[in-house]
């Protein structure tokens, strides 16, 4: 496993550090808002990550405490994701992304995600922290 190198102690630049690549917050957004687990879940995403890529980055988020990786119950050699409250941390930061995508790029974001997140952000954010908590127990 590699080590994450500093550039500076800006808390900036160090949480770029560790999530600021193209692949790590559309990882974190599956598993927030389409409720991805697992390796193959995350290789069905729109993006195209790839496997090489996708191994890579779940292995930076897990030794850096963001998620958890565990045996699935229904397979033993498929393993299942979860965030830890380090990870359940980051959805402000994921909504904020949403939010300013929608409004100053050219995107297409789900009509009724949009909808709930502009209308009753501080709920939507403490409601989907709650839902990747429960994720993390089942």
């Amino acid at each position: 496993m590699k080590e994450l190198k500093q550039r500076s102690t800006c808390p900036v630049s160090t949480s770029l550090d560790v999530l600021g690549d193209k692949w790590t917050l559309l990882i974190l957004r599956d598993m927030v808002f389409a409720n991805k687990s697992t390796y193959g879940q995350f290789l069905q995403s729109e993006e195209k990550i790839a496997t090489n890529i996708l191994a890579d980055r779940l292995a930076v988020l897990e030794a850096q405490g963001i998620l958890t990786k565990a045996v699935a119950a229904d397979k033993k050699s498929k393993f299942t994701y979860r965030l830890t409250e380090k990870g359940v941390d980051i959805v402000p930061i994921i909504i904020e992304l949403v939010l300013w995508g929608a409004k100053h790029c050219s995107t297409i974001a789900d009509p009724n995600l949009l909808a709930e997140l502009q209308t009753g952000k501080d709920a939507a954010v403490e409601k989907y922290k709650q839902l990747a908590r429960e994720k993390a127990l089942a």
